[in-house]
Formats: C-alpha cells, sequence, structure tokens
C-alpha cells in the first residue's frame, strides 16, 4: 500500500517560521532573506518526509500566515478595502493582520480546531494571480521531489467566505481558473483538493453544484485527483464516492465509526482508491498498531489493498514537529507521537507492520493506562457523585439587582478581557525564574511589580472593573495545567493558533485534580491597591479540554467533568477571600461542537454542564464573567443563555457587528460585553469604529446589558498601542453613555 501526507506542520522544530515571520513583520528582516529562510523550511521539511519513507509527499500545504488566504489571494478575493493595493506579500499580511487605513479581515475557527482561519471577501469576480502549487510543486523538484499538490476545493472556499451574491454563481466562477491550476499541474501524478466541507450537512442544491464542479475538473487534467476530506465522516457517502474523481479521502479516526459502516454498507468503486485516515492527525498519542491493523483489514475487505492509500486523519498541522528531545518520564514519553512519529506509523502500516512494532505500540499505551496518574481513587469517588442538577441559587433578573447595589457600576462599563502585554522583559524574567537564575522572592516581586503599574495605568485610563493582568501566566491553558493533577507538558510540543501565534497544548494524561489555588495571590494583592473590583481570571473547563492534546481512553466529557471539578474549588476560594467578579473564559466552546448538528445538543448540554459545575456555587451577589471569542453566536445562542453566567463577552470589530445580529432573533436577557476592537491587529482603533460598534448594539440590547471591552486579551499587544487603544475606547464609552444619560433624563 502507498503512504501520504495531507499537511505537515509549517512552524518548524524551533518555531524557525514563527520567528522568520515576526522579525519580517518587525523590518528587521528584508523580504529576499524572508523568502529565502522560509523555502529552505519548506525544503527541509519535504526532505524529513521523504526521508520518513512518505510516497506521496504534500505540496502546496506550507503558508505565510494561512492556507486559506493562501487559496483566496490566489484567485484575487481581496477585501474591497485592500483592492487598490497591489497583491504584494504586504498586502498578503495586512488582510490577516490590518494596517493604519483598513482593518483586518474577520477571522475565525477552521472547522471544529484551536487553528484560525482568514475569512475570505468577495467584491469582485475572481481572477488567477498566480498558480502558486505550480510554483511550490517545481520548487520541490528541485531537491528531487515530485510531490501532490495540495489546493483548498472550490466548494470549502466559497463556503467559508461571505460577500459573494451566489453560492453557485461564485463556485461557477472559480472553476475556470481551478481548471487553469490543474492543467498546468501536468506533471504531477497525484493532486489533492481538500473539501472537509463533505463532512458538513451540504444541501441538495450545494452538493448539485459540488458534483457539477468536479465534472469539469476532472477534465482539466490528466493527473490523479484525491477528494480528500476529515474531521468527521461524510454526510453523502454514496453519493461522493461516486464523484469523478480518482480517489477518496477519508478520516477513520473522527467519524465516530460512520465511514467505515459507510464503507461496508455500500461498498467502495473499484476503479478508485481509498486514502484510508487511519492515523490521528489531531491528538499526540501513540497509535495501537493492533487496533490501526485490525481496522485496515476491515477496510481491505471490501478495498483491495493495491487500492488503499495510507495516510494520517487530517493534516499534522494540529500537532507538534517532533517527540524528539522531549525530555519527559518514559512511561509517558513512549506513549506519544507527534508529527514525524505519525508519519512512520503511516509508512510502517503501509509497508506492513511486524509482529515486534504491534506489540511494542500496545505495551506502551497499556503501561500509560494502568499508571497510577490514571488511577486517582478520590477522582474516581468524586465522578461518581456528580449532581444531576447544576444551577445558581436564584434567577438571573434577581441575581443582577444584587450585583448592581453591590458594585454600582455605571451604565455601559468598561473593562478588559483579563491579560496585558507580555513585553519581552516580562518573558525573559519569566524564563529566568523558571531556569532557576533569578530567586523566587525576586521573581514575585517583579510580578507584584507590574501588576501595580497596569493597576493604576488602568485607573488612570478610567476603565470601570479591573484585571491583574496576568503576567506570571504563559498561556490561559498551560498556566492552569501546571497547577493541576493530571497535565504534563512539553518543551518543544508547538502549534500554530493563527498567524504567528503558536500555543503548546498541555497533554491531559491522567486523572484531573485541584492541588492548591492557582490565582489567588494576584488576584488579591491586585484587589488591594483599588477600591474598584478586580476580576479573577480563570480558563473554563471546555476550553482547557479542547486547547489540550487529551487522552483518549475515557469519554471526552469525563475529562471536562474533572476539570470543571478542580475549577470549581479555584472559584469557592476566590469567593471565600473576597473576589466577587469571577470570569471563566470559554473562547472554545464553539470550536469543540460537532461538525454534524444531529451531534450539536449532546456536546452543548455536556459543555453547559460542565461550566456550571465549576461556577454554581457561588452567591448571588458574586458576577460571573465569560468570554467567547471568533463564534458564529446564532448557532449556540440557547447554550450561551443555558451557561447562566452574569456577562458574556463577545467579538464585534472583525465582524464589523455582524454577530450582534445573532440577539436580534433571540431574546437574552443578561450582560454582554462587546469586544469593541481587534486586539490581533497593531493598529489602533478609531473612535469612529468603536462607536459605530457600540451603535450598533444599541439597536439591538437594552444599554443596562451592554458592556464594553476589547475583543480578547491584550498579551500579545504593546504597551503604547494598548493605551492608546483602551483610552479610545473608553472616551467611546463615556460619550455614548452621556448620550444615554441625557435620552433616560
Amino acid at each position: 500500500m502507498k503512504s501520504s501526507n495531507l499537511g505537515y506542520p509549517r512552524i518548524g522544530e524551533k518555531r524557525e517560521w514563527k520567528h522568520a515571520l515576526e522579525r519580517f513583520w518587525a523590518g528587521e528582516l528584508e523580504e529576499t532573506a524572508f523568502l529565502q529562510e522560509m523555502k529552505e523550511l519548506r525544503l527541509h521539511q519535504l526532505r524529513k518526509q521523504q526521508e520518513i519513507g512518505i510516497d506521496l509527499i504534500p505540496v502546496g500545504d506550507f503558508s505565510f500566515y494561512d492556507h486559506v488566504l493562501d487559496a483566496a489571494f490566489m484567485f484575487g478575493i481581496v477585501p474591497k478595502r485592500f483592492a487598490q493595493q497591489e497583491m504584494s506579500l504586504r498586502t498578503y499580511f495586512d488582510i490577516a493582520r490590518g494596517n493604519d487605513t483598513a482593518v483586518a479581515a474577520e477571522m475565525t475557527k477552521w472547522f471544529n480546531t484551536n487553528y484560525h482561519y482568514i475569512v475570505p471577501e468577495w467584491h469582485e469576480a475572481p481572477k488567477l494571480m498566480e498558480n502558486r502549487p505550480l510554483r511550490l510543486y517545481e520548487e520541490a523538484k528541485e531537491i528531487g521531489i515530485h510531490g501532490k499538490p495540495v489546493l483548498l476545493g472550490p466548494v470549502t472556499l466559497v463556503k467559508l467566505s461571505k460577500g459573494y451574491e451566489s453560492f453557485k454563481g461564485a463556485v461557477e466562477a472559480l472553476i475556470p481558473l481551478y481548471e487553469q491550476v490543474l492543467s498546468e499541474l501536468e506533471e504531477a501524478a497525484w493532486i489533492q483538493i481538500d473539501e472537509p466541507i463533505l463532512a458538513t450537512d451540504l444541501s441538495d442544491e450545494e452538493f448539485a453544484v459540488l458534483r457539477a464542479a468536479y465534472t469539469r475538473l476532472r477534465k482539466a487534467t490528466n493527473s490523479r485527483l484525491i477528494l480528500q476530506t476529515y474531521f468527521d465522516s461524510i454526510t453523502r457517502y454514496k453519493e461522493v464516492v461516486k464523484l469523478p474523481v480518482d480517489a477518496v479521502g477519508l478520516d477513520f479516526v473522527h467519524d465516530r465509526g460512520e465511514n467505515l459502516l459507510s464503507l461496508q454498507q455500500y461498498g467502495f468503486p473499484q476503479e478508485k482508491y481509498l486514502a484510508a485516515g487511519v492515523i490521528d492527525g489531531r491528538n499526540v498519542w501513540r497509535a495501537d498498531l493492533e487496533n490501526k491493523q485490525a481496522l485496515l483489514e476491515a477496510i481491505t475487505v471490501v478495498v483491495p489493498k493495491e487500492r488503499v492509500i495510507i495516510q494520517p486523519s487530517a493534516s499534522l498541522l494540529h500537532v507538534p514537529v517532533t517527540s524528539k528531545g522531549e525530555a519527559l518520564e518514559p512511561i509517558l514519553q513512549n506513549a506519544l507521537a507527534f508529527a514525524d512519529e505519525k508519519l512512520a506509523e503511516v509508512v510502517l502500516l503501509a509497508k506492513g507492520a511486524n509482529q515486534a512494532a504491534l506489540e511494542a505500540s500496545h505495551a506502551a499505551l497499556a503501561a500509560l493506562s494502568a499508571s497510577p496518574v490514571r488511577n486517582q481513587e478520590a477522582v474516581r469517588k468524586a465522578m461518581q457523585n456528580l449532581p444531576a442538577q447544576v444551577e445558581r441559587n436564584s434567577p438571573f433578573t434577581e441575581r443582577r439587582e444584587l450585583q448592581q447595589v453591590r458594585f454600582g457600576l455605571p451604565l455601559l462599563p468598561t473593562t478588559t478581557i483579563g491579560s496585558f502585554p507580555q513585553t519581552a522583559e516580562v518573558r525573559q524574567k519569566r524564563r529566568a525564574w523558571r531556569r532557576g537564575e533569578l530567586p523566587d522572592a525576586t521573581y514575585q516581586a517583579y510580578i507584584r511589580a507590574e501588576i501595580k503599574k497596569w493597576i493604576e495605568m488602568q485607573e488612570e485610563i478610567g476603565l470601570d472593573v479591573l484585571v491583574h493582568g496576568e503576567f506570571e501566566r504563559t498561556d490561559m491553558v498551560e498556566y492552569f495545567g501546571e497547577k493541576l493533577a493530571g497535565f504534563q507538558f512539553t518543551k518543544n510540543g508547538w502549534v500554530q493558533s493563527y498567524g504567528s501565534r503558536c500555543v503548546k497544548p498541555p497533554l491531559i494524561y491522567g486523572d484531573v485534580a485541584f492541588v492548591a489555588p492557582m490565582t489567588v495571590k494576584e488576584t488579591l494583592y491586585a484587589q488591594s491597591l483599588v477600591s474598584k473590583p478586580v476580576k479573577g481570571m480563570l480558563t473554563g473547563p471546555i476550553t482547557i479540554l479542547n486547547w489540550s492534546f487529551v487522552r483518549d481512553d475515557i469519554p471526552r466529557r469525563d475529562v471536562a467533568n474533572q476539570i470543571a471539578l478542580a475549577l470549581r474549588e479555584e472559584v469557592e476560594a476566590l469567593e471565600d477571600h473576597g473576589i466577587r467578579m469571577i470570569q471563566i473564559d470559554e473562547p472554545a466552546l464553539r470550536e469543540g461542537l460537532p461538525l454534524k448538528r444531529e451531534h450539536w445538543d449532546s456536546y452543548l448540554a455536556d459543555a453547559v454542564y460542565a461550566f456550571k459545575l465549576a461556577t454554581t456555587a457561588v452567591r448571588d451577589t458574586t458576577q460571573i464573567h465569560t468570554h467567547m471569542c471568533y463564534s458564529n453566536f446564532e448557532d449556540i445562542i440557547e447554550a450561551i443563555a443555558a451557561l447562566d453566567a452574569d456577562v458574556i463577552s463577545i467579538e464585534t470589530s472583525r465582524s464589523h457587528g455582524e454577530l450582534i445580529a445573532a440577539f436580534e432573533t433571540h431574546t437574552y436577557e443578561k450582560g454582554i460585553g462587546l469586544g469593541v476592537y481587534d486586539i490581533h491587529s497593531p493598529r489602533v482603533p478609531k473612535l469612529s469604529e468603536i462607536e459605530h460598534n457600540i451603535a450598533r448594539a444599541l439597536q439591538v440590547l437594552h444599554p443596562k446589558q451592554i458592556w464594553i471591552n476589547p475583543d480578547c486579551g491584550l498579551k500579545t499587544r504593546g504597551i503604547d498601542e494598548t493605551v492608546a487603544g483602551l483610552c479610545i475606547m473608553v472616551q467611546a464609552a463615556k460619550r455614548a453613555r452621556r448620550q444615554l444619560e441625557a435620552v433616560i433624563q
């Protein structure tokens, strides 16, 4: 059987990609040198896959920022506000990051992952600007690799876009451009076209458009076409396998067994290849090769071996590069497989795994399963005694009045999401402390000084509700994982989240439990400096779950509830120490939503339960906040209401206030914090932009519901731009407040 890969991590073993990007953006690297560094990294990654033994090596999966932006840019799908700029590398990055005169394009989650893509915006007919896959294919040939070009499919590209008048018309406008791209790739033996949208619920009309598109694309090339799906089972199996392509790629890991069932029930065309995604491309655990061998045996009952291609279930973009160099305890280290190790598993299965390899993988996972960290008696007992219902003592209408008396906040109160700039000095001090080069007392004094400085700055800016700034935290999930039992961290387990932003997800490998207070010390110190309320800041159970690599031997809902029980103890500790505003952020709640609506209710019920398990033990006068960013709230508005948080903060800047529309058709009575400016762009927002977002919200929401805040934490921004942005935000809020008070009077 042939081996294949769908995509390789861009960032490099030591995040060389990230560092080159940020030096280029800072003006420290000329464009020519930047392009050369990126080319060298790209070719290095191709050589690694060749050395591992992959037969079909992807080219075109590498990106300077985002593969969806790459596809849109290649076809001239550029937001109108950037259309007058030259189609250059600068324009490409301006679309992603914004500039002094134009806001960045909207950013949202790539299906149900923690990767963010740039949403393409249509304003005129597309046109082919460059055959990017051909350029990268020719580049790979320079080192003797005849790769497999990878393209984002036309239907998925359109479905992920906005601004077009007609879905059918948009796809039909793209097809001649795709035909040209394919025809020019005449030397490529295989071409992979990604259509992950097929794992969602397409209508009959939409599928008819897709069928017509591939009927045309098949005629444009003599290369073999792989129609690649991933992240779930395909909804229209019988129709998809009949499409005029040479191979169909299916995910046999995250499909709940449905792809295999369809294969067994309906068969598979004899003339086609099946690209079988049998190695988990989204988690870090070593495969049990005995189970994978059994899966392949079931597949090859239907599809002859010579027509099966072995590959990961999805692009390896979602996992770290390699587990080599990690220094974890052997029982855990031996159970891990990052991108390189997964590709080795793919090759092993394609060639036929020997008995020793089968037994080694099984033994490694069995040893971890039997370890004490996965068999904590106290956690087991707590899980057996979970309450059937978790509710606040009183309804929101009663709590709201009590909280208003306690806090005495004005209309449109202003606050931030939690973090303030993590300067180079902050990061350097933390690194020195972690390495043992800075005494604990010295480091703690430094953190307190940063907290004090930013408390004073927040008061000077005029914010109504303050935060301590999170200077002690590396990452909103990592920080808590380091303080809870059941977590482990890697040295180089980085993955891309958006742009150059890389995160290092923790490994949830054991039973999760509370050990000691995690946030009380810093929050109490901040509160001691000021009379205004300071929010306690926690990360919610579903976000910790979705932003971690999670053990796969028990249901995810059980892991979420273990985390929730641990967070519940932290919430109670904060409240016992007098902190009466507590924010439990759930920015990843929607990203875990299954791709098929039939599975939504179960996931959302589990998510709501876990959040409430963590938060509902507090007094009525304690105000619970949560934060969600870059989500389609209309999809989950009922679940958001069911969380019963007193205040939820959302994004309204990159979407230009469009998310507010969700509240036009759904009644929502609780507090809503508007993310009125985009913190992912270095530009300082204009007063008029923030005023527009506030005015848009006031058309839909009662003034007493609305809070004003940035759309996310300010960790990645500079000090000057942060202060300038917040000053403008407070100015806009005060102007709107005066206008409202004048009307009320």
